[in-house]
């Protein structure tokens, strides 16, 4: 199914590129002198079709990079709490392993009645 619609997206698409390519064939003047537009001083004649696929190629990139670059703080977010989910893991197995060495099959009450105080029930009255 993917590969269906990877060829239902591609092929249209190289066919759109294929019918410009062969409608703008005619060369253009690209000029990278901003102070003598009569006779620049570095330029380069290149097919419309190509300036345009690669100007649109390269702002892909560019916006792919900025995205990257925008999202890095939380890749970062995710590799700290993944790091913290591998650590909580440990130590329940660590707890587990306790347990199972002392005999009794229970996890041992926390200190100070627990996360939710001494009665053992959260906001809504359940109890833990």
């Amino acid at each position: 199914m993917r590969k269906f619609l990877t060829y239902l997206i591609v092929v249209p698409l190289f066919l759109i590129l294929v019918a410009f390519g062969v409608a703008n064939r005619h060369f253009v003047t690209v000029s990278f002198d901003p102070f003598n537009s009569a006779d620049p001083a570095l330029s380069a004649d290149v097919r419309l079709f190509v300036l345009v696929i690669v100007v649109a190629m390269l702002g892909v990139i560019m916006g792919g990079i900025a995205t990257w670059w925008g999202q890095r703080h939380w890749r970062r977010a995710a590799r700290r709490h993944e790091a913290d989910a591998r650590a909580a893991r440990a130590e329940l197995a660590d707890l587990r392993a306790s347990t199972m060495r002392t005999g009794s099959g229970r996890l041992p009450a926390p200190a100070n009645g627990g996360f939710y105080g001494a009665s053992g029930r959260d906001k809504q009255g359940a109890t833990l």
